[in-house]
């Protein structure tokens, strides 16, 4: 987590574990209050790319 940023503004990101198996978090989302944007968590990975290029 330390190493994480928010990709728009660089802001600090906040964890929000839903599922997790040991230390690694299977499921979750990512959040930065300066933004106010969510970034997904899924099957391990978070989805990283700015709002407006996701799917």
């Amino acid at each position: 987590m330390n190493i994480l940023a928010c990709p728009i503004c660089k802001g600090d990101l906040v964890l929000n574990i839903e599922k997790e198996d040991g230390n690694e978090v299977i499921s979750g989302t990512l959040y930065c209050s300066v933004c106010n944007e969510y970034y997904p968590i899924e099957e391990g990975i978070p989805n990283m790319l700015p709002p407006d290029l996701r799917e």
